[in-house]
């Protein structure tokens, strides 16, 4: 009896340090890198539900990164109009946000995005996202002149932020966008009007890792018409294609070519559609872009539609209460994501694929085609980006 009950401590601990070891390993009985390579195969979200050794594989180094949500995420509109903004990520396998550093600056960053003698109009924050990296273009800081001297760059696997070329006259209300790795940015107002700046066009080349890199001036717009408002240059199959006005007023539409560096005008069916807030999903492994999609909400309707280049027509995707007054959009990565007035959070939707074989659009099955992401705030911009490598899970 007494040399039974010495032994059964010791398997009992032979049993549990055993049991460590196997929960330590991602696949018991294989070495790290094969269950690596085969975990890597699977959704993150599936991974997420299974267990921790598979929650703190996703979030090492050694994972394949994944796609995030950035925001700018601003407080309500019944708070102190002085509280700061704050820069954020929502991590999809988690569903959590995650506040970013603060970005540096000689002096203290403030961005504008609401303020009692415009109640009805937020101020634009403009950003980009461009060869994995978060760009920071133009804002208006509390004393109405351009915040940013220069662009500010985040760059996720890294978790840095690091400074751009010194634009040649800073600006804010301008158009801003990105084809193909480089930075455009095209009209817009800097302390006051002024017709040059309203007119003008600048190219940054985010590819050249140079010291001396700098801003290019570009052919310029015909006129100073699309510096009313800040609007969305969106870069799409090779051109950057951009309206003056946001919403169902009545608008100019331009076309961009950056390879012949010339305007054009946009095409009527483009412009007729153009309704709402205007994003791209764009396929960076497609040199010509050719699967490039672009989509707009109709802000009044609530309707998604995906633009179809050959017939010069906007085809309806989807129609939902839940996409009227529609503010931003961004797609990427099967999905479109939607800022909804009401600022209290983040509409997204699975994307709809064209099946192999087929020339219908079919939607991908699941019990809820819209997801809700609550947030009590105002999202000043979305973005899709590769995600942090953060150590969330210890």
């Amino acid at each position: 009896m007494d040399q039974e009950a010495i032994q059964k401590p010791k398997h009992k601990k032979h049993n549990q340090t055993q049991a460590s070891s196997n929960e330590t390993l991602p696949l018991p009985g294989l070495p790290n890198h094969l269950a690596q390579l085969c975990l890597a195969k699977i959704n993150p979200s599936i991974l997420f539900s299974v267990c921790h050794s598979w929650r703190r594989l996703i979030y090492s180094p050694s994972f394949p990164p994944f796609f995030s949500l950035y925001a700018l995420l601003s407080p309500p509109p019944d708070h102190n109009p002085n509280s700061p903004i704050q820069f954020s990520s929502l991590d999809p396998i988690s569903n959590t946000w995650t506040s970013l550093p603060s970005p540096p600056s000689d002096h203290p960053l403030h961005l504008l995005h609401r303020h009692p003698a415009f109640l009805s109009r937020k101020l634009p924050i403009q950003t980009l996202s461009v060869s994995g990296c978060l760009v920071l273009v133009a804002a208006t800081n509390h004393q109405f002149k351009p915040a940013l001297p220069r662009p500010l760059v985040f760059q996720p696997l890294s978790n840095q932020w690091s400074f751009g070329p010194p634009l040649p006259k800073p600006r804010r209300w301008c158009a801003a966008g990105t084809v193909r790795g480089k930075v455009y940015v095209a009209s817009g107002m800097g302390t006051t009007y002024r017709g040059d700046v309203a007119r003008s066009m600048e190219e940054w080349d985010m590819r050249r890792k140079e010291v001396s890199v700098s801003w290019v001036k570009k052919a310029g717009l015909k006129d100073g018409r699309f510096s009313r408002e800040a609007v969305e240059a969106i870069g799409y199959r090779g051109k950057l294609w951009m309206v003056n006005v946001k919403g169902n007023a009545i608008k100019e539409g331009a076309v961009y070519d950056v390879e012949k560096d010339t305007w054009q005008d946009m095409p009527q069916g483009m412009l007729g559609g153009w309704n709402g807030p205007t994003a791209t999903s764009i396929n960076d492994d497609d040199d010509h872009h050719d699967h490039d999609a672009m989509y707009v909400v109709d802000e009044s309707k609530g309707v998604l539609s995906k633009y179809v280049d050959e017939n010069d027509c906007w085809e309806v995707v989807l129609d939902s209460v839940v996409l009227r007054e529609a503010e931003q959009v961004c797609a990427g990565r099967g999905r479109v994501c939607v800022v909804v007035l009401t600022g209290l959070g983040l509409w997204w939707w699975m994307l709809w694929r064209r099946r192999q074989g087929f020339g219908l659009w079919s939607h991908r099955r699941c019990y809820k085609s819209w997801r809700y992401i609550y947030y009590l705030g105002c999202v000043g911009w979305i973005n899709f980006l590769i995600a942090l490598h953060d150590s969330y899970y210890e």
